[in-house]
């Protein structure tokens, strides 16, 4: 198991940025594939962003293509979302956890975007 920590979050304007961080305990969080996920209200959490263990690879959601970045620093056990252009239908809890998902989830953290 991998505890996982998100940090980052907050009230921005449309158009605006935030860089979301996220730090894993435990020694297997370099040997695993992570995302970043988010959930709206009333709405299903779905997956943002997806890294490979040695960052070789990304992955995007169309929705943030071009806006959002994911990386990985493995000596700090730490996953990151930059996110720039934030819209308003980006306001969500947003976490991190494995790819595919074996960790219980951390608590996230809430991102609004006013408009």
């Amino acid at each position: 198991q991998v505890q996982l920590v998100e940090s980052g979050g907050g009230l921005v304007q449309a158009g605006g940025s935030l860089r979301l961080s996220c730090i894993a305990s435990g020694s297997q969080f370099r040997t695993r594939d992570m995302a970043w996920y988010r959930q709206a209200p009333g709405k299903q959490r779905e997956w943002v962003a997806i890294i490979t263990s040695t960052s070789a690879r990304t992955n995007y959601v169309d929705f943030v293509k071009g806006r959002f970045i994911i990386s990985r620093d493995n000596a700090k056990n730490a996953v990151y979302l930059q996110m720039n252009g934030l819209k308003p239908e980006d306001t969500a809890f947003y976490y991190c956890n494995t790819n595919p998902v074996i960790n219980d989830w951390g608590r996230g953290t809430l991102v609004t975007v006013s408009s």
